[in-house]
């Protein structure tokens, strides 16, 4: 969940240290470092804090150099402050390390290394792979064997980068479980844990596999595994551009994200829908539909906000495919030994396709020889380079911690994917028709839900003190309770629990009092009749009712104190819509409170470690 970042080549690589430090901010925001080889002494500067406390430190010593390598953190081992910062250095300062990850076996190196007379400096687990490495140079190996040799001692996970001023004119990088690519320029290479950070300078990237060492010079790059094995990689050229990567006028990363919906979910839904013949066409499953349409159980395994997609998903696929679906959290699906059958299809869901659970999950699926799909934004990512087939998103660039269109888009890919599939078995033609049809409504449709931004700013400025909320829905919009509970958590640090709307009665309706906001998903469905009851319940005991209703329901506005309407779709797509007012209301609850929506405390957006 750190953010690396590292240079050479002719440019001075201060500007593009802290530039490329920046772009990964939202991976961690704890402390920030830089380490540079000045003029043959190795010079490290870092603080606490954000990037920009870093960038003025850098500016008051006014330092040139043109090799450095660039850390933001995002603390595991050892509080947030300027000794456990990286980079990390041996006991002479002439080598240093940045790295991603954590090393399991951190305390066994340790003890070993103090009984050698090595004395530490932080609480990290980093700071023992600096001085395994030195230990292997002081018996005459060289800085890019001697990095090898010691990652072949490590247990856990890692991407990394070493420079040293003994070796001026070169980068290790190494990749275990954690992102880390190369920029390849002219004249100049770059490496970091995410495209991003390399976009103003280069597009060509090659995407370094797990268990691959890589020494990068200003006009080289060569690769090998960690056992020693030469390999060659492939250079691949990106399509992002840096616009994509700025706020684009607005205040935040997350209300950008929140009003770029209507076009990140046409982009997924983009040359997609075939409504001649009522159904989808996904290329990525192309080389698998015959088995996965023959699929007897589907799996969708995911965290957080990708975990609620999958929920949703579930409903999709029982009721439109009569397939039996269970939504697993990655981080317990490897650990509890899953009974999985050859003829099983596994969706691993993830915004980045670094998740650490989810590719470690699709790892284990993988050894059992189930069909391994996956559902990520990130292209040439991890889960996409990895999984048997799968669909990418196309959501665009995320950069707020707290996700909002790539949840949106993923929903697009599983109702694509439904509508695809059921037409396969017995949905109709015209019902395929309807469901194309709906579908390319849904951008209009979140336009006119966003003209009411004003209406929940003023909800959100009644609320903004309140300690608890409680979120309600019923069948396909109980996930959306869970996920505008997670939103508000996430960003505004209150505390909020989502509910299916049924199981208020059986312990949450005793925390319900005049003081309680709570949010009903209540569109005009089957289950409308039954939430309305659910609210009259609420209701009688005082609780204030926020509903997110349909548009022409004007029977809900006699009974809640406030109402956010949004227009009418299928069932299966309505969680697309009513999940937007929800969004809204975090944010803007988070931003009365004066909290940073985009970089909310102890929270990173790729979570790459377990």
């Amino acid at each position: 969940m750190c953010g690396i970042v590292g240079y050479i080549g002719y440019r001075d690589s201060v500007p593009v240290l802290i530039e490329g430090l920046k772009r990964l901010e939202y991976r961690g925001y704890d402390s920030a470092g830089v380490g540079l080889i000045v003029d043959s002494k190795s010079i490290i500067v870092k603080d606490k804090g954000k990037v920009s406390n870093l960038e003025k430190l850098l500016d008051e010593k006014g330092l040139k150099s043109n090799i450095g390598i660039g850390h933001t953190r995002w603390a595991t081992h050892g509080e947030p402050n300027v000794m456990n910062a990286h980079p990390h250095s041996n006991e002479d300062g002439t080598i240093f390390l940045i790295h991603n990850g954590i090393i399991e076996n951190f305390n066994t190196i340790k003890m070993s290394l103090l009984k050698q007379g090595i004395k530490f400096q932080s609480d990290t687990d980093t700071e023992v792979i600096v001085h395994l490495i030195d230990s292997f140079i002081k018996k005459g190996n060289s800085l890019f064997k001697a990095v090898r040799l010691a990652l072949s001692e490590v247990e856990g996970t890692y991407g990394l980068a070493v420079i040293s001023s003994n070796e001026p004119d070169k980068i290790i990088a190494a990749r275990k479980g954690s992102p880390l690519v190369v920029g390849i320029g002219n004249g100049e290479n770059f490496i970091a844990s995410d495209v991003s950070a390399l976009i103003a300078y280069t597009k060509q990237i090659v995407y370094l596999d797990d268990g691959e060492i890589a020494e990068i010079t200003c006009d080289s790059f060569k690769a090998k595994t960690i056992i020693g094995d030469d390999i060659k990689k492939e250079v691949i050229e990106v399509t992002m551009s840096l616009e994509e990567l700025d706020r684009g006028g607005y205040d935040t990363f997350m209300l950008k994200e929140i009003m770029e919906q209507p076009e990140s979910v046409l982009n997924s839904i983009r040359g997609r829908l075939v409504f001649e013949e009522g159904t989808a066409k996904l290329g990525g499953l192309e080389n698998v539909f015959d088995k996965l349409a023959d699929t007897k159980r589907i799996i969708l395994t995911a965290c957080g906000t990708s975990w609620h997609s999958g929920l949703v998903a579930e409903y999709m696929f029982e009721q439109y495919l009569r397939i039996p679906t269970e939504v697993e959290y990655a981080s317990e699906f490897r650990y509890r030994n899953p009974i999985i059958n050859n003829d099983d299809a596994i969706i691993f869901i993830s915004q980045s396709g670094e998740t650490a659970d989810t590719l470690a999950a699709m790892r284990e699926a993988k050894r059992k020889r189930a069909l391994c799909l996956g559902v990520c934004n990130v292209v040439g990512s991890s889960i996409a380079r990895e999984s048997d087939s799968g669909v990418y998103i196309h959501a665009g660039p995320e950069i707020g911690v707290a996700s909002t269109k790539a949840f949106t888009s993923q929903l697009c890919v599983f109702a694509l994917m439904t509508l695809l599939l059921a037409r396969k078995r017995d949905m109709s033609l015209v019902d395929g028709q309807k469901i194309v049809t709906e579908f390319q409504q849904l951008p209009d449709k979140i336009r006119k839900i966003l003209t009411l931004t004003s209406e929940i700013e003023k909800i959100a400025e009644v609320f903004k003190d309140a300690p608890n909320f409680l979120y309600l829905g019923r069948g396909y919009n109980f996930p959306v309770a869970l996920e505008g509970a997670l939103k508000l958590k996430e960003i505004s640090y209150i505390h909020a629990e989502g509910y299916p709307a049924a199981e208020m009665k059986h312990g949450p309706i005793a925390l319900v009092d005049e003081n309680m906001p709570v949010v009903f998903i209540a569109p005009s469905d089957s289950t409308y009749d039954k939430i309305m009851s659910n609210i009259q319940e609420i209701k009688a005991r005082k609780g204030k009712i926020i509903a997110i209703a349909s548009e022409h329901d004007t029977v809900i506005d006699t009974i809640a104190d406030y109402s956010i309407k949004i227009p009418d779709t299928i069932r299966m797509l309505t969680p697309i819509l009513s999940v937007i007012p929800l969004q809204l209301l975090a944010y803007y609850i988070a931003v009365k409170k004066g909290l940073n929506v985009d970089q909310p405390r102890n929270l990173a957006k790729s979570v790459t470690v377990e």
